[in-house]
């Protein structure tokens, strides 16, 4: 099984910068989307955004020049740098990540989420 493990969370003040990272883990594993979204307090989990295995990057609008995700093919591990933090952007993220695994004999596909990482950003 597919295990997803997120790092990079904590505080900082308004308008600083915070970069999470996720690493996935398990046998053979072929990803083909790897992404971030995040859930505030009584709010619905959201994207806030996704890559490609080819390289596609999509965005919340609210993240939109300010955010940039990036995945390593070769490490399995994806990132999100944020920027312009504002106190809206306090969340739980979550990392997911979609694709095929290797199995005892065979591949299949696997969709799995993080724990998920604290970032509280102060006015």
């Amino acid at each position: 099984q597919v295990q997803l493990v997120e790092s990079g969370g904590g505080l900082v003040q308004a308008g600083g910068s915070l970069r999470l990272s996720c690493a996935a883990s398990g046998n053979m594993i072929s990803p083909n989307t790897m992404a971030w979204y995040r859930q505030a307090p009584g709010a619905q989990r959201d994207l806030v955004a996704s890559v490609t295995i080819g390289g596609r990057t999509d965005y919340a609008d609210s993240v939109k020049g300010r955010f940039t995700i990036s995945m390593d093919n070769a490490k399995l591990t994806v990132d999100l740098q944020m920027n312009s933090l504002k106190p809206e952007d306090t969340a739980i993220y979550y990392c997911h990540a979609e694709g095929f695994e290797r199995g005892s004999s065979t591949w299949g596909p696997f969709n799995s989420w993080g724990r998920g990482t604290q970032v509280t950003v102060s006015s």
